[in-house]
């Protein structure tokens, strides 16, 4: 469990839920991020709702608890009057390091068996937000690897505006330290995202070197069953990216009915949110778009490699039924002259073999440079 309070430029981390439940705890321009494992949140969940009644004056619903602790829920959003639920699935921190590995390192099952390292990262596992008005809480996997990672990030950001240095990332629309919950879940949004966008560059690799493959009419392509299932895994990353999109959208869609800001400071926070939102749909379409192509470029590169087959094979046929036509005239001489009969011309001649094989030899040179001014011997160009 780690608990974070949050303001405009401190970003401070305490070590226990307990002390904050005392009215007064939280200071009233700051906000608390508390992030828990599903373990955590099962164990420590009397107290978490307490401090949400403290805070936020009202506790979880009992099927958004659920939810947050359903390890296998998709990607969607819910709210209600005082908070919204964000469901988002995150990549599972696997190792890949074995085909035959049945867990990720977060001690949780892997739903992938074999093929290459970068088909088994294709393995999520749901990550939960509740975004109430001082408080975000956030429930994650056995690791908490996004969690810690921004974590890390956080406390970074908020040494730099202590200190006053220059924000690392030059293209940040608003301040380095979150100013909200809202706005925070949608950092940790977005840092999720970005690990999809790593796994498309490595996806792209692994299906360029298949494709090269694929497409080599001298390569004995043998590796079918790992590009089958490299196929189901783009169709399982893309119906993951399609429940992430539609959870997105549907935030966007509950901020865009809330009721017109009161002052110029909130229409700006509300409109920086947006545009962090928008951002973060951006990119999930993005990966969608991607997976789509991909999986289209597998799909291409089968039938390219089939009938790469078809017309090698249609080359050697032709060669074979070229020579097959060369040999029946010499088959028909051969046969003429094996007849038995006792009287056939140049059968008793002494330089009658020689003959008969002068003319085979001139049939086949005939027949061979004919065939090959109608192209029927050479290759077809790749």
């Amino acid at each position: 469990m780690r608990i974070f309070e949050v303001s405009a430029s401190r970003v401070h981390e305490h070590d226990a839920l307990a002390p904050l439940t005392a009215p007064g705890a939280c200071a009233p321009d700051s906000y608390l991020w508390l992030s828990l494992t599903r373990e955590e949140f099962q164990a420590s969940l009397a107290e978490v709702q307490r401090i949400l009644q403290t805070l936020c004056g009202t506790a979880l619903v009992d099927l958004h608890v659920a939810d947050l602790l359903n390890d296998q829920l998709p990607s969607h959003y819910d709210y209600t009057s005082i908070y919204d639920v964000l469901v988002f699935r995150r990549l599972a921190a696997g190792d890949g390091s074995a085909p035959g590995d049945r867990t990720t390192t977060d001690g949780e099952p892997s739903l992938l068996r074999g093929g290459p390292p970068v088909l088994r990262r294709i393995d999520t596992r749901p990550v939960g937000f509740a975004v109430f008005d001082r408080v975000l809480l956030s429930v994650h996997p056995v690791d908490g690897a996004v969690r810690d990672a921004y974590a890390a990030k956080l406390l970074a950001a908020a040494a730099d505006d202590r200190e006053g240095r220059p924000a690392l990332d030059a293209r940040a629309v608003t301040a380095r330290v979150p100013t909200s919950p809202a706005d925070l879940m949608l950092r940790i949004v977005n840092h999720i995202v970005d690990a999809y966008l790593d796994l498309r560059r490595e996806l792209t690799r692994q299906l360029d070197h298949w494709q090269a493959e694929l497409i080599d009419p001298r390569s004995r392509f043998t590796n079918w069953s790992a590009l089958m299932a490299a196929r189901q895994s783009l169709r399982h990353l893309d119906d993951i990216c399609e429940d992430q999109r539609g959870a997105v959208q549907d935030w966007i869609d509950a901020q865009e009915t809330l009721p017109p800001p009161g002052t110029p400071a909130v229409a700006r926070e509300r409109e920086l949110l947006m545009v962090r939102s928008r951002d973060a749909l951006e990119h999930i379409e993005r990966v969608v778009h991607h997976v789509r192509r991909l999986e289209q470029n597998a799909e291409t590169a089968v039938q390219m490699h089939f009938s790469i087959q078809s017309h090698r094979t249609n080359d050697i046929m032709r060669v074979l039924t070229v020579l097959t036509a060369i040999f029946l005239p010499l088959n028909l001489i051969a046969g003429i002259f094996g007849m038995n009969f006792e009287f056939i011309p140049l059968v008793h001649k002494a330089d009658g073999f020689w003959v008969a094989m002068g003319s085979m030899a001139l049939v086949a040179v005939v027949l061979v440079m004919v065939f090959w001014r109608k192209r029927y011997l050479t290759r077809t160009a790749r």
